[in-house]
């Protein structure tokens, strides 16, 4: 007999296993595995995802522009995204945690991670210099001067 835990840690009665019940056996015929847990998403997936998320303002995604400081990717695959914007003052911040959602939450079978996080972080605050070089190519494709 086993004892099970919920949720908050009390136990549930332990239930004697079934006499007739069927064990299904893998080509050894040893049972087989349980199935693996769910893979966690790799931040560099998340960031590449991220480049879909788009500065309204500037036409540039998120990444390439510098805003995203850091990804972190919990044991529960839910994602906290460090980033900050070119102003504290945006007015776009809903567009900019729409556009996060719909990067890494929809897709095929849900999306990348379970939930995520925006953390906006001002200091330290951004500045051209944080914009990638294929940021600043497309920078200047828009006809900017960086």
């Amino acid at each position: 007999m086993t004892s099970t835990y919920d949720q908050s840690g009390v136990a549930e009665q332990p239930q004697a296993p079934d006499q007739h019940e069927d064990v299904q056996r893998g080509a050894e015929g040893m049972p087989e595995a349980p199935a693996a847990a769910a893979e966690l998403a790799a931040v560099e997936d998340v960031e590449e995802a991220m480049r879909d998320v788009v500065d309204p303002e500037l036409g540039i995604n998120v990444v390439d522009l510098g805003l995203v400081y850091e990804v972190q990717v919990e044991q529960d695959n839910s994602a906290t995204i460090n980033m900050t914007l070119t102003s504290p003052a945006c007015p776009l911040t809903d567009v900019i945690e729409d556009q996060t959602s719909s990067a890494l939450m929809s897709g095929p079978g849900g999306g990348l991670v379970s939930g995520y996080r925006i953390n906006w972080v001002w200091i330290p605050p951004w500045g051209p210099e944080k914009i990638t070089d294929e940021g600043r190519e497309q920078l200047r494709a828009l006809g900017f001067t960086v």
